[in-house]
């Protein structure tokens, strides 16, 4: 490559094969399958110029979709000519991180519903017009034309969803309350935990770096319940923000660890997938018709004590 000197090297394949992504040089580079004059390149490699790049295999961006997995039965609560909706469990992700991924709800939505695969702005996605993290079980809604993407979209831009959670958290709670914070990921660490980016100690390079996200989020006690020696409470929660983790991370700051959250400082529960929370319920606009709709999943097992 004559012309690529001083450029890192998932950059000048991308220059030179530019129905790549820089995404996509990357797993290749990292996979071995990019040999720089005839060794395997590390990652972040910058190039001199002159040096002969052997590639043996790189996706195209037109490769980033969704695999149809018809293995994956996704459970649909709800279903209309523009809207799906879908009770996922714990431990299933939404979507996969790498068109290579099949495990995922996703998957099993296309391998069913093919019209969702090219909606939307993030291929993953497929049409899935929010997310809950894999070990949350419960509501995930799914568009399946464009115009009821767009319009759900907005919707959720405009933080007039209305979505209401079921969680079973550690101890005994007597009151509801409201809970305000600002919520950015947590620095230097490889994995995505949330913080409060105003109380926590950081160090002020590190606090100049964050995206802070502003939460809120409702609850209230609807049931107490004692297992063993250990009180537990079932909180419904409402939010109409949806920042990652936002309620995981609120409810630990405020000393409600919610039941086999390891990540937010819950106690470990044996044999337990997942921790105790459910997307109860979304009440929004039809995208179509503009009606008032509430969609909600069955309860899970953990909420009926």
């Amino acid at each position: 490559m004559q012309d690529e000197g001083g450029i890192r090297l998932d950059a000048a394949l991308v220059l030179r094969c530019p129905t790549t992504t820089r995404a996509f040089a990357r797993e290749a580079i990292e996979a071995g399958r990019v040999l720089v004059n005839g060794r395997p390149a590390p990652k972040g490699l910058k190039l001199r110029g002159g040096e002969r790049v052997e590639v043996s295999g790189l996706m195209e961006a037109s490769d980033n979709v969704v695999r149809p997995n018809p293995a994956i039965r996704p459970r649909a609560v709800f279903e209309d000519d523009a809207l799906l909706a879908f009770d996922k469990p714990a431990g299933l992700p939404v979507q996969p991180i790498s068109c290579s991924e099949t495990e995922t709800l996703m998957n099993g939505v296309v391998a069913r519903w093919p019209e969702c695969a090219p909606l939307g702005d993030r291929p993953l996605m497929a049409g899935a017009v929010h997310r809950i993290d894999a070990d949350t079980s419960g509501l995930v809604l799914v568009a399946r034309t464009a115009r009821a993407f767009e319009d759900l979209r907005a919707q959720f831009a405009a933080q007039t969803v209305k979505k209401t959670y079921l969680a079973l958290v550690e101890g005994s709670v007597a009151v509801g309350g409201t809970l305000e914070n600002d919520l950015a990921h947590e620095p230097g660490i490889g994995f995505c935990r949330m913080i409060d980016a105003r109380r926590n100690r950081l160090c002020e390079s590190e606090r100049r770096a964050l995206r802070p996200l502003h939460a809120v989020t409702a609850f209230r006690p609807v049931a107490h319940a004692t297992e063993g020696c250990e009180e537990r409470t079932l909180l419904e929660v409402t939010i109409f923000t949806g920042v990652t983790h936002q309620i995981r991370a609120q409810l630990a700051m405020a000393g409600m660890h919610i039941v086999n959250d390891r990540l937010y400082g819950a106690f470990a529960v044996e044999n337990q997938v997942g921790h105790c929370l459910h997307a109860l319920a979304a009440s929004f606009s039809h995208p179509v018709s503009g009606d008032p709709v509430e969609i909600r999943t069955s309860l899970p097992s953990w909420a009926g004590f």
